[in-house]
């Protein structure tokens, strides 16, 4: 992948490592035996090796509304949790990205990444935010000081 052009790849729906240790669902809905009305996250990153179970959902918020939208993460896949656990037998937990507008994080923000396996620089996740405030800003004529 180039990284230029990075915003522009779409990642497959399914992805699996060799020996199907890990399964990363991108825009899944998950099938569940109990209605669960938010069954949608953004990532999921189920590791069969180590029991566990990643719900991922990134979103971009006003900077007062930082906290209040990982709580309402925290509450939207609450059910989706508890199945995927009964269902799956792995540890599930949700992991909330979120990002102010401006690149506001919460002081929770690094404890959340560094559950998501890889190495992330809080500058290079806040950087395309900044830059698409800027450019919503641009293209609707209002100014942003």
């Amino acid at each position: 992948m180039d990284k230029k052009h990075w915003c522009e790849h779409v990642p497959k729906s399914v992805e699996t490592s060799q020996g199907d240790k890990v399964t990363v669902l991108w825009n899944q809905q998950v099938q569940t035996d109990r209605t669960v009305t938010n069954n949608k996250p953004d990532i999921i990153n189920r590791d069969n090796e180590k029991g566990t179970c990643m719900l991922i959902d990134v979103a971009i918020s006003g900077d007062i509304n930082v906290i209040k939208k990982e709580a309402e993460k925290f509450l939207k896949y609450k059910d989706l949790t508890i199945e995927i656990q009964r269902m799956w037998n792995v540890k599930t937990k949700v992991i909330p990205v979120i990002i102010g507008a401006t690149g506001t994080i919460s002081k929770a923000f690094r404890k959340y990444i560094s559950n998501i396996p890889g190495k992330y620089e809080v500058k290079e996740l806040r950087k395309p935010t900044i830059l698409g405030t800027a450019h919503t800003s641009e293209s609707t004529n209002v100014k942003v000081q």
